[in-house]
């Protein structure tokens, strides 16, 4: 009884000690969500007056010809660029985009080359056996406009070189602290259905005429680079701010289980201590019961 006592509280000793990282985990993903919640409602004005931009440019330019714009006769090759954590501990965050971009993979039945960001992601698909054309690690939590920028000529260089014919990009779509979805979107060759579709948007408002210097053609050379690190830069951003949501809500979630099992840890505890006092009372009256019978069969 003694030994199952201590290792039960040796038991307790540990959950406690496990609470409190898992809380203190969970109240820096509580801090840093906020920054990077910040962090990606800053980046999408820009992405909104670039959208704005393009259109404008591409509406006056005599011609849009571009080899980020050049769309394939076949696909045979698809570059995937699949956004993960460099660390664990965030519940599904991972194998959500993960099988989301594997099931992409599947669909399309084409080559695939993959380009990962963050060291799950790696640490997964060169467990499985995939090879991967280019990795980085170390910025998941915090993405700088560098590091969109080094993705982004990796996968338009493969691209304008022949080597992929379409390139996307698998990440975690950032919707509220709550709430965290894995999308797949296309990102090379830019369709030119959304610039006619940015520029029927720019039709119904009432913006100003602009003269270009130089002409919109090699203006649009410039951006079209500029606007794939946009997209990328935000898909990071908001990958980032999704890890830390749901890093908040898988510590959350184990702090209770913390609590609930020290419940019923000190409720088999005291169980136990009471069946032990029990016991001794009982082995303590059965002694007396018994001197006494031998104390009256002596008088006897």
């Amino acid at each position: 009884m003694a030994q199952q006592l201590r290792t039960i509280k040796r038991r307790i000793s540990s959950v406690k000690s496990t609470q409190k990282i898992t809380r203190a985990m969970e109240l820096i993903a509580s801090s840093r969500i906020i920054r990077a919640q910040q962090r990606v409602e800053a980046a999408r004005p820009y992405s909104e007056e670039m959208r704005r931009l393009m259109a404008s440019v591409a509406a006056n330019a005599s011609r849009i010809d571009h080899p980020l714009l050049k769309e394939r006769d076949e696909v045979q090759s698809v570059g995937t660029v699949v956004v993960t954590a460099d660390r664990g501990l965030a519940g599904a965050y991972n194998s959500n985009v993960i099988r989301a971009a594997e099931r992409d993979m599947r669909d399309h039945g084409k080559d695939n080359r993959l380009f990962l960001i963050g060291k799950k992601g790696v640490t997964y698909f060169r467990f499985r056996g995939y090879e991967f054309e280019e990795s980085w690690m170390g910025h998941s939590e915090q993405p700088r406009v560098e590091d969109a920028r080094n993705v982004a000529k990796a996968v338009a260089d493969e691209f304008s070189e022949g080597k992929v014919d379409q390139v996307k990009l698998a990440y975690t779509r950032y919707e509220s602290a709550m709430t965290q979805r894995p999308a797949v979107v296309q990102l090379l060759p830019l369709p030119k259905e959304e610039l006619e579709e940015l520029q029927e948007e720019q039709r119904d408002e009432q913006r100003p005429q602009y003269v270009f210097e130089p002409d919109p053609e090699q203006i649009l050379n410039y951006l079209l680079p500029r606007y794939v690190e946009g997209l990328i830069l935000q898909g990071l951003l908001e990958a980032a701010a999704s890890e830390h949501a749901a890093r908040r809500r898988a510590m959350k979630a184990a702090t209770d289980n913390a609590d609930d099992l020290m419940d019923s840890l000190t409720r088999n505890y005291n169980q136990a201590r009471q069946a032990e006092i029990t016991t001794e009372i009982m082995e303590v009256v059965g002694g007396s019961e018994a001197l006494r019978a031998a104390g009256r069969a002596a008088s006897g």
